[in-house]
């Protein structure tokens, strides 16, 4: 019994050993400079071969980086509705679970703006903007100019938010950075540009 407890007793103190050198080494390593990165795309690039794999067969392989920082946008990856993408099927939000359905309905849901996005002569911001408020706003920027800007999401958001200003209303929140813009994010575009050449420099 007190072979045991003395093989115990040193066995706990190589562990705190262990343990004392491991929070040594990491602040040396931080006072240098070189502590170890955490990824912030983690969670999304885990997803980069799938949602490549489902726009290879709308033949959109080339838009990999831009699903990716959609997804970041929505949700950085995570839960199971990565995407975001329950709304744009008829369904309430997070109503998906899976995964793996989610990026399967969030490229059809891409695939569909992004067609009706060149059949109306915008630019890829549009189409960017419209995952987010929807193939509407690819009408409303047809009709003004062709090109998407944040100008343009404002007006077409306060355009819906006065259709059903009960339902849009940032939450009764009016600290929220969207308001009185309350439909959608006038910003997304802006946002996904930003993080894709980051997510796409992790690759």
């Amino acid at each position: 019994m007190n072979r045991i407890k003395k093989w115990t007793r040193n066995f706990m103190l190589v562990i705190a050993i262990a343990a004392v050198g491991m929070i040594g080494l990491m602040i040396f390593l931080w006072s240098r400079g070189e502590a170890p990165q955490i990824d912030p795309y983690a969670h999304v690039k885990k997803y980069e071969p799938a949602l490549h794999s489902e726009l290879t067969r709308y033949g959109l392989e080339q838009q990999t980086d831009v699903l990716l920082a959609l997804m970041y946008q929505e949700s950085q990856g995570k839960g199971g509705d990565p995407m975001q993408a329950s709304e744009s099927a008829g369904l309430s939000p997070n109503t998906i679970t899976d995964p793996k359905q989610s990026i399967r309905q969030g490229v059809r849901h891409f695939h569909n703006v992004y067609i009706y996005g060149k059949k109306k002569h915008v630019d890829m911001a549009t189409i960017i903007q419209a995952y987010n408020m929807g193939p509407g706003y690819i009408d409303f920027v047809a009709a003004h100019g062709q090109k998407h800007s944040e100008e343009l999401a404002r007006q077409y958001s306060a355009i819906q938010v006065k259709k059903a200003p009960n339902v849009y209303k940032c939450g009764d929140d009016q600290g929220n950075f969207r308001y009185p813009y309350c439909y959608g994010d006038f910003s997304y575009t802006t946002k996904i540009l930003q993080v894709e050449p980051k997510i796409k420099g992790e690759l």
